[in-house]
């Protein structure tokens, strides 16, 4: 049996073990990772490279953050000032909340750190106003997914770039992206899902009760008065780590050196305890990530990608140069891959063929190039899409049939938008 088999299945195995239930994700990851291992899909110093990987990290420096600034009283006053201002509508709260995450989101290329930054936030809003957050965490959290980057400012201003740059490579320079063409490709499906996660998205949403996630946030809010320097610093350090990462690339600093750097302040400032810092290290979330990210390298490693895409390439062929069939292809593919690889590296094996299968008939590749990275920034049902989705699934407790359940209508109404208008936008032929 080859290695890409034995992949296959372990990784078939894994996702029965996330919709089952019977084990925690955590547990489940973990499992995925070892058996990988084992069987020599994924070697030994790579499978404990991801417990130091960058994502994991940013995590965990992230939440003490997140923990320091629930510590304050500002925290609290604003969160409160939300709700007020929601006056007992949810659908006003979650406008608020989706707003702010998806201009975040344009700044800030991760959304795992935009949603580190605003869930405190949200979640104490939701509970000022009786919600649980199981409400509102999914709807938040995957609107900064699906919007990143869309907007031609922070980092979304160096897309047409990074295209032009796959472009270039290929020598096919007959059709070039221009600086606002990801922009209007992609704004119809950014205000669609402001509205959709506004409105529709809280309908979907599980009434859970997330035992562990309460008992945290009574414990935080239960804790001693912060001294007024501590309060001040607590203050301080949350939104200069939320403005850091903004600016992250100008100060030539990553994303996660900012957030350790955050989280030690909020301990030697005396917003935190060395042991509440601890507490706040979400051990469990981590472990999930860690194997998540195991997975994916694995399936990209043995070749489950180049498998697929190969398989694309020859079923193209046969379309005749309809832009919408073609487009419809090059959006459910890579979007269905990226569950379970990175994007990063589903769009470095879908944009050749993009500009191969134009090059080959004269055409314009520059709405399918769009299209493919609209594709796989809209990725979010598994733990594997995203480092994002780990977070939000442990916040809101939810498991992976829930997951499904909240994303698989909105998925369908993402790849209709996307692909109408974009091919619409930029035709092939």
């Amino acid at each position: 049996m080859s290695q890409l088999t034995i992949c296959l299945i372990i990784f078939a195995l894994t996702v029965v073990g996330y919709c089952s239930g019977l084990y925690s994700l955590a547990t489940i990851s973990l499992t995925s990772m070892m058996a990988l291992t084992l069987t020599g899909c994924l070697d030994v110093g790579e499978a404990l490279g991801y417990f130091s990987n960058s994502t994991v990290i940013m995590i965990g420096g992230m939440c003490v953050v997140a923990a320091g600034f629930n510590r304050t009283s500002f925290c609290m006053k604003l969160a409160n000032g939300i709700s007020d201002i929601s006056k007992g509508s949810i659908n006003k709260l979650m406008f608020g909340y989706v707003i702010i995450g998806v201009l975040l989101s344009q700044f800030i290329q991760s959304p795992l750190v935009v949603f580190g930054i605003i869930s405190p936030m949200l979640i104490a809003s939701a509970e000022a106003m009786n919600i649980r957050p199981s409400k509102v965490i999914f709807p938040v959290g995957v609107a900064t997914i699906v919007t990143c980057c869309t907007l031609p400012i922070g980092a979304g201003a160096t897309i047409s770039t990074e295209l032009n740059g796959y472009i270039e490579s290929y020598g096919y320079t007959a059709h070039m992206v221009g600086f606002l063409d990801p922009m209007k490709a992609r704004l119809p499906l950014l205000i669609i899902s402001i509205l959709w996660f506004a409105l529709i998205g809280p309908k979907f949403a599980p009434d859970l009760d997330v035992n562990d996630t309460r008992k945290s946030e009574k414990r935080t809010t239960e804790a001693a008065k912060l001294s007024s320097f501590a309060e001040i610093a607590g203050i301080v350090i949350f939104f200069g780590d939320a403005l850091a990462l903004m600016f992250a690339s100008n100060l030539n600093m990553q994303t996660w050196e900012i957030c350790v750097i955050g989280a030690l302040l909020m301990v030697l400032c005396g917003v935190l305890k060395p042991q509440e810092a601890a507490k706040a290290i979400p051990i469990s979330m981590l472990i999930l990530i860690a194997g998540a990210l195991a997975t994916a390298g694995a399936l990209s490693a043995t070749g489950a990608g180049d498998m697929i895409g190969d398989f694309i390439a020859n079923l193209v062929s046969g379309l005749g140069g309809n832009s919408y069939l073609i487009g419809l292809i090059f959006f459910i593919i890579p979007f269905i891959l990226t569950q379970f690889m990175s994007n990063r590296g589903t769009m470095l094996i879908f944009h050749p063929i993009a500009i191969a299968t134009c090059a080959s008939i004269g055409g314009n590749p520059v709405g399918l190039m769009i299209l493919i990275q609209a594709a796989c920034l809209s990725a979010f049902m598994t733990p594997m899409a995203t480092g994002a989705v780990p977070y939000i699934m442990d916040l809101g407790g939810y498991n992976q049939a829930q997951m499904v359940k909240q994303g698989a209508l909105f998925s369908v109404v993402a790849c209709v938008v996307s692909v109408g208008w974009i091919m619409t936008l930029f035709p092939i032929l």
